[in-house]
């Protein structure tokens, strides 16, 4: 198995996890951050910082990027200073963060006008799972490119899926992302409803879960709701963003446009930086 030299860019509550996992698995990595404070748990764990993104290119073999959105995906590639700026002819660079189908599209443009290679690989799961290498990604991109990879990739995910070509992963994960706030959304209403009839939060969530009606998601979130404290695994804003790529790319059925809307709504009530599952508060009123 080749032992390739690492670069990871983006450390917030997903990328600093899945670099120690990396780590664990004995992999040199290098790391930057835009925030350099925020490398300070990475470094800790055995990371070492980059002086800047162009150094990061020139000695890593493999670059992954994990940032919020799609401006700051092309600002890390093509920026002034951004990891392009460097010789990157044969390096491969894995973009992780959840981009639209266009961006991801274009990114892999620039890499291939450079000489390298582009791969998307947004990942289904939060920080717990992040924490657990039980990620799963959705790869778009060169299918002999990705197979180089995936021993690295399986540090930090429990399944790769090969989607189709670039664009199609990330069209995966606004697709499963939308899903996933469907399923919050309904939770919530659902909680909130028996509750106007009621029923206890405490014994409609069980039965929510011990019935067909239950699924990870619906177990995962119910202690934070009993609690009513929401801590950031996805922050809200996030979900925000996808719900808001994924319209952009065409979504358009009957129930995509109030969950938006709630969405958005949260947002600007000032509940972007708590958990997704916070659109209980925004239900609330």
């Amino acid at each position: 198995m080749e032992q390739f030299k690492l670069g990871w860019i983006g450390l917030g509550n997903m990328g600093t996890p899945m670099v120690k996992n990396l780590l664990k698995a004995g992999y040199e990595v290098l790391v930057y951050n835009r925030t350099r404070e925020k490398e300070a748990d990475a470094i800790a764990a055995g990371a070492t910082s980059a002086q800047d993104m162009a150094a990061l290119t020139g000695q890593s073999d493999v670059i992954f990027v994990m940032v919020a959105d799609d401006a700051a995906a092309k600002e890390i590639f093509t920026g002034d200073k951004g990891l392009l700026n460097a010789d990157s002819e044969a390096k491969i660079f894995i973009n992780v963060s959840t981009v639209s189908s266009e961006t991801s599209k274009y990114l892999a443009e620039q890499c291939q006008a450079k000489g390298a290679f582009f791969l998307e690989a947004p990942v289904s799961g939060s920080v717990k799972p992040a924490e657990e290498g039980t990620l799963i990604v959705l790869a778009g991109g060169d299918a002999d490119v990705l197979e180089k990879v995936k021993p690295v990739l399986a540090a930090i995910a429990k399944l790769t899926l090969h989607i189709g070509p670039v664009g199609t992963g990330s069209a995966a994960k606004l697709a499963v992302n939308y899903l996933l706030a469907l399923n919050l959304q309904g939770l919530a209403e659902t909680v909130l409803f028996a509750g106007q009839g009621g029923v206890s939060t405490e014994t409609m969530l069980t039965i929510i879960n011990e019935s067909a009606a239950g699924n990870g998601i619906t177990k995962l979130k119910g202690p934070a709701i009993l609690k009513n404290e929401y801590p950031a695994a996805f922050a809200l804003k996030h979900m925000t963003k996808d719900l808001r790529l994924a319209t952009a790319q065409g979504l358009n059925t009957p129930l995509s446009s109030p969950v938006y809307q709630t969405f958005k709504d949260a947002e600007a009530n000032n509940l972007g930086n708590e958990d997704v599952m916070a659109i209980i508060k925004q239900l609330k009123g």
